[in-house]
């Protein structure tokens, strides 16, 4: 058995303020309880049941928690494969204890533990000429301008303009010159790498930015065949991120993107075009474990 302090001394609690992360908190304290046995008989597989509820709500703690069950084969079989997929997930969160234990631990494994597969929210009717109601009404909100560049370009990419300024919304607030701490720029909120793949010179030339988004969703759209909840997902976190994870990655900022810009677009299926790339591998492992709610 690997020689670690205690899970609980790891990390020290952080305030939470939004209801999903006082719910994670919560799960995850039960699940310690569970796994020591505090106060309630100890049960292994509760605890690890209830770790994984509060990892899918985003919480990092839960993700190197489980991490820690495996690595000890505290009421599992010891398994590091396992114990390296959790530490993997946390460390892409910050925690730099999980660093750490991803070197004595080794690789993860390739394919994601089954609770960590959210379900998938229920397929909606094809986004067309009066299927459904977009949630926002952009023409009132977004800046005169910018309103005018998407309803042009967004068709000459096959790209719905409700979905554009969507991601407009929701990446800088229709803020030309925005710069993120992690050096997205501009109106979508291109990296740098984006930019150089859609060959946009100026980020903060709003047409500029613009066409590179538009790009960038026209690719995403076909990669995942118009799932416009994958293709949400893969632009705040990467394409990789949602393969890996067979679906919405269970990152409570990402998962909060994609609701929003669902609600927004109000429905879940975007028309695509087949010959803009292949789609993903990945859609036959995550479309299994799509489940209605």
């Amino acid at each position: 058995m690997i020689s670690l302090l205690g899970v609980a001394a790891v990390l020290p609690a952080l305030a939470q303020d939004s209801a999903a992360d006082i719910r994670a908190l919560d799960l995850r304290e039960q699940a310690i309880a569970f796994e020591n046995g505090e106060g309630v008989p100890r049960n292994p597989a509760l605890a690890i049941s209830l770790y994984c509820k509060a990892a899918l709500l985003g919480d990092p703690q839960a993700h190197y928690n489980l991490g820690w069950i495996y690595a000890n084969g505290r009421g599992v079989p010891r398994d590091d494969a396992t114990a390296a997929y959790f530490f993997q997930a946390a460390a892409a969160q910050g925690l730099e204890a999980a660093h750490r234990m991803l070197k004595i631990v080794g690789e993860p494994r390739t394919d994601v533990p089954e609770c960590l597969r959210p379900p998938a929210p229920p397929r909606g009717p094809e986004l067309s000429k009066g299927a459904s109601k977009p949630g926002v009404d952009y023409q009132a909100l977004a800046p005169r301008k910018i309103l005018e560049l998407v309803m042009k370009m967004a068709p000459q990419y096959q790209v719905q303009p409700q979905l554009a300024l969507a991601i407009i919304a929701a990446e800088s607030n229709f803020d030309s010159q925005a710069l993120s701490p992690m050096n997205a720029q501009g109106l979508m909120q291109l990296i740098p790498e984006t930019s150089q793949r859609f060959q946009v010179r100026n980020p903060f030339d709003a047409a500029q930015n613009i066409r590179g988004g538009l790009a960038y969703l026209r690719w995403l759209l076909a990669y995942f065949e118009g799932d416009i909840a994958l293709v949400a997902a893969a632009y705040n976190a990467g394409e990789g991120k949602v393969e890996r994870y067979r679906g919405v990655p269970p990152y409570q900022e990402t998962r909060a993107y994609v609701q929003r810009i669902v609600r927004s677009v109000g429905t879940l299926v975007h028309p695509f075009d087949p010959s803009v790339t292949r789609p993903s591998p990945a859609l036959a492992l995550i479309r299994p474990a799509w489940r209605v709610n």
